[in-house]
């Protein structure tokens, strides 16, 4: 069987090779980006107006409880990812990518767009917060099924020497929305009065959310079912209900060491990810404060996290590339090697209150991410078959992202303030080290090859003969 996406003017490609021509693959790496830029867009602004959010939604009189309850509203989104996981994992694999995708994708803009609307506490009392968790909620039911699913859709796109190429923009998309959600957060209070900024302007941000997700649908909606569906729906038209339930039973039965090898490299990655983007602000305001650090200005800090995220975005691709040419395990080995050794050293820099220091410490924790996110793209979805791809990597991500990343920004803010000890972050970064590392030694390479249980995937019919005369078809 043959999915030819676009064929040009080489003709038709020999039996059993995918062809995904370089303009397809372009509009599939946009269409499967804006999601995510969707996605971590409502992370930017929530981990950016934390602050605001918690004076906002909760009650007044204890800062503590504000920000614990505002963590709290964070965290709860992830409560729910893994439901929404095993709700539109095996979805995805029952009627295809693209229809799945344009539903999670919707969802989230309207979930971050309501946000903007509840009222103060002030207005509206114990309201406020029971309808921010119920945004919350709707937010992370719909991401339970759209960043595995977007993995899932650029892996099956891209060609075989050129998925963690492809893979890696998908990580694009997540530092641009957050940036761009940390942006607008920092500057609306800066060209807004402090009476508007504290009404109606803050919620600007919340409100850019819904034509993003109009934008992701329209592009989602505009391409075809990716190859490997596609051929898997041809292998069988008409798949049962009780086939589904078969997967599902497989995924957690035959499949268990992938989904705990996925988890663990999720753990590694996501942490990380968390620590810097949803932690770091308010630890570098407020929590070091509390533990005998010294904080640096509110603009230094949130500045020198939106530059570096955008310094990611530039980098991320070459590190992609990279993964072509040496492999995903090398890379893999570094940011977990360097969480090791440089989780609790990061912390010394963090809280010296030297500008200097302090930027250099959040350089480091993003190149040590960067690791990971260039690679994680294209080295998780071939851990799975195609029948079961969507929904194995669904609720694996989302259990072990919920469980130990997500709440990440919850967990420090209980631990230092709990604790009075400012070092909670290196040590959990060190933790997620060393599960990162032996996921990785478990792991087996991926790269240059077809997805698991796939056929071949090329960017030209010229490839896919050369793949046939070298017998490797």
């Amino acid at each position: 069987m043959v999915e030819t996406m676009d064929r040009g003017a080489g003709g038709d490609p020999p039996p059993g090779v995918t062809v995904t021509e370089p303009a397809v693959m372009k509009r599939a790496v946009g269409a499967a980006a804006i999601g995510n830029i969707t996605e971590w867009f409502d992370f930017g602004v929530y981990g950016y107006l934390e602050t605001t959010i918690a004076e906002q939604f909760f009650p007044p009189g204890n800062p503590t409880l504000q920000h614990i309850g505002a963590f709290a509203g964070f965290a709860v989104s992830f409560g729910v990812r893994p439901l929404g996981g095993l709700f539109f994992g095996p979805l995805g694999d029952r009627i295809g990518r693209t229809k799945v995708l344009s539903i999670t994708v919707i969802m989230m803009a309207v979930g971050t767009f309501l946000m903007g609307l509840i009222p103060s506490y002030a207005s509206i009392g114990i309201l406020a917060p029971i309808l921010l968790i119920l945004c919350r909620v709707v937010q992370g039911f719909s991401t339970g099924g759209e960043y595995a699913g977007a993995m899932t859709f650029i892996a099956e796109y891209a060609p075989d020497r050129r998925r963690g190429f492809f893979g890696s923009f998908l990580e694009c998309g997540t530092f641009i929305g957050y940036a761009l959600g940390a942006t607008i957060a920092t500057v609306v209070p800066l060209i807004a009065s402090e009476d508007f900024t504290s009404t109606w302007g803050w919620r600007i941000p919340f409100f850019v959310a819904l034509p993003l997700g109009i934008a992701g649908v329209y592009l989602r909606t505009k391409l075809e079912e990716t190859p490997s569906f596609q051929n898997l729906l041809d292998e069988s038209e008409k798949r049962e209900g009780t086939e589904a339930k078969v997967a599902v039973k497989q995924m957690f039965t035959k499949y268990a060491p992938a989904m705990l090898t996925c988890g663990a490299l999720v753990v590694a990655w996501n942490v990380t990810n968390y620590m810097l983007t949803s932690y770091m602000p308010t630890y570098l305001k407020s929590d070091v404060k509390e533990v005998g650090g010294t904080a640096i200005s509110s603009n230094t800090s949130a500045w020198s996290q939106i530059a570096l995220l955008w310094a990611l975005v530039i980098i991320i691709p070459f590190l992609g590339l990279l993964s072509e040419r040496i492999g995903r395990k090398p890379l893999l080995w570094t940011g977990s090697i360097g969480l090791i050794v440089l989780g609790v050293p990061l912390i010394f820099l963090l809280k010296s209150g030297n500008v200097l220091a302090v930027i250099l410490g959040l350089v480091v924790m993003g190149l040590l991410l960067i690791c990971f996110s260039a690679t994680c793209p294209s080295t998780l979805p071939a851990l799975f078959p195609t029948a079961i791809r969507y929904g194995g990597l669904s609720i694996s991500f989302n259990i072990f992202v919920s469980a130990f990343a997500g709440p990440t920004g919850l967990y420090m803010t209980a631990l230092v303030l709990g604790t009075g000890h400012a070092f909670w972050p290196g040590y959990y970064l060190m933790a997620a080290g060393i599960v990162g590392a032996l996921a990785t030694w478990k792991l087996t390479e991926t790269a240059g090859r077809p997805l698991f249980g796939g056929q071949p995937a090329v960017s030209t019919v010229e490839e896919a003969r050369e793949l046939v005369a070298a017998g490797k078809v």
